[in-house]
């Protein structure tokens, strides 16, 4: 059974603390920064291997995270939680990496084999135990970034086209692909 859900003095609380330390990490106190980055860290990385699925580039996405939110944190008015604000920041640079690593490997590998462009990354081997992180790490990037922003992370098509430069309808249809892959996947 879980636990008795927090008491509304208790999310008031951890509201104002948060309140005051974004506060304070505007006026420069890196301390109070230091804070928020010990506090949101692991959800931030958890979207980022999500994302891009490599341990090593989620890790540095993370910190490109807490950098561009520490350079654009007087942008923040608290009109929202600070950690929405936070994760919207987070999905904004994996997006403008995988965009920017899309183009650069279109120029460096041009081909005519258009199936190699949207192919999956590498299969587990058949002993290994799979798991739906490891499922999802095997789809191709548009979809699984979709499936991620929409199944996982909550956003609604039209913010998951805002965020990637698409139509609604194609953030759908990658949806759509990415659960019939994931399905294909695990019934293997």
């Amino acid at each position: 059974m879980p636990g008795p859900a927090p008491a509304l003095e208790e999310i008031d609380s951890v509201t104002r603390d948060t309140h005051d330390l974004v506060h304070r990490a505007q006026a420069g106190d890196t301390r109070a920064f230091e804070t928020l980055y010990r506090t949101h860290v692991g959800r931030v990385y958890a979207v980022c291997l999500r994302m891009v699925a490599d341990e090593r580039r989620a890790a540095e996405l993370t910190q490109d995270t807490f950098v561009r939110a520490w350079q654009h944190l007087d942008s923040f008015r608290g009109d929202s939680a600070f950690s929405s604000w936070l994760y919207r920041v987070t999905v904004n640079v994996v997006l403008v990496a995988l965009r920017s690593r899309r183009r650069r490997r279109a120029r460096l590998e041009p081909t005519d084999d258009w199936t190699r462009i949207d192919k999956a990354g590498p299969r587990p081997a058949a002993d290994e135990a799979l798991d739906l992180e490891q499922a999802i790490a095997t789809l191709p990037t548009q979809a699984r970034t979709v499936l991620v922003l929409h199944d996982l992370e909550g956003y609604r098509h039209k913010e998951i086209a805002t965020l990637m430069g698409i139509a609604p309808g194609t953030s759908k249809a990658h949806l759509h692909r990415a659960r019939q892959l994931l399905k294909r996947f695990l019934n293997r």
